[in-house]
């Protein structure tokens, strides 16, 4: 029987482009032996290149079956790949253009959940072209402190900082604002963290929640880029929660997918308190990487690597 042959995409033109290059590779080191894989490089300047040769992306569609899509950050999580294989007609894992451009945008995961009485911290969004720094006054006034300050549309926790002073919070901005076109400034929400992933279709339920992780930063007080990739963090699953909480935090994960509508499979995150568990974002395409939590959430319920991509692949090319 032919193989069905798989085009894997990773790096890409975004910050994340390291990460992505790992996801890919573990993607293709675990595929099961019905697949064959195609290294299908993006570089930083956005050129797909098959087998070491550029290529355009409909030249790479002639030649696959369907795509894996491990890429993270802008372009791989923001719709923008997703619309470009879509009008190719391409089969391809992970969530559709419009569903993924709304949850890389934080401002407007909050707006789609808002109506759906989800716990969110507070927040104020500040764009690039409009801001003074006069501005950040109002929001000292405004939000309690401490803040957590972040790109309106990244991953992987990139660009987010910690303000716990009127002058750290003017520092985060302005140091944000060199690369993003506007940045959140939250309430800092303390308590435990937690990551759920979720799963369509797998083991006979129609979303299907993981156990949930908790992220116990070692170094640093949040858990931030360096933190997720460099292990100054400790993932513990499944996590130290209450059997409520960890209920609880499976049927938000669950909720989440659903009202994002949100396919194949996604991870969320939330802080745990005493007053009850607060969203933080939706991951659409959550790394794969050795030190990332979803295969460490796969092997706390018995699942390898290789069937969750089995599986996935399965969900897509039906």
């Amino acid at each position: 029987m032919a193989k069905i042959s798989v085009g894997v995409l990773r790096g890409g033109p975004s910050s994340e482009y390291d990460v992505s290059l790992r996801s890919g590779a573990a993607v293709m080191r675990h595929l099961p032996e019905k697949y064959k894989a195609h290294d299908i490089f993006i570089d930083r300047a956005g050129t797909w290149h098959m087998h070491g040769v550029p290529r355009k992306p409909y030249e790479v569609a002639r030649h696959v079956d369907i795509f894996f899509n491990a890429l993270h950050g802008k372009y791989g999580e923001d719709g923008g790949v997703q619309k470009e294989l879509e009008a190719l007609g391409a089969k391809y894992t992970g969530s559709p253009a419009v569903p993924s451009a709304i949850s890389m945008n934080k401002a407007l995961t909050k707006e789609v959940l808002i109506p759906h009485n989800f716990l969110l911290a507070r927040h104020v969004i500040v764009e690039r072209d409009t801001y003074e720094s006069r501005h950040l006054i109002n929001i000292f006034r405004t939000l309690t402190m401490p803040y957590i300050v972040k790109p309106t549309a990244s991953g992987s926790s990139l660009g987010v900082r910690l303000a716990q002073s009127f002058y750290e919070l003017e520092e985060a901005v302005a140091e944000a604002l060199k690369d993003a076109v506007s940045v959140m400034i939250e309430e800092f929400v303390r308590g435990k963290e937690a990551s759920c992933g979720v799963i369509d279709n797998f083991r006979d339920q129609e979303t299907y929640a993981l156990l949930p992780s908790e992220i116990v930063p070692t170094e640093s007080k949040i858990f931030d880029y360096d933190a997720k990739y460099t292990g100054k963090s400790q993932e513990i699953c499944p996590g130290n929660f209450t059997p409520t909480e960890s209920q609880e935090i499976q049927t938000l994960a669950a909720r989440i997918h659903t009202v994002l509508g949100l396919s194949h499979y996604s991870r969320s995150d939330f802080i745990v308190t005493k007053r009850g568990i607060y969203f933080l974002e939706a991951n659409t395409l959550p790394g794969l990487t050795d030190e990332s939590i979803l295969p460490k959430s796969l092997a706390a319920v018995g699942c390898t690597l290789s069937d969750f991509l089995d599986h996935v692949l399965t969900l897509a090319h039906q």
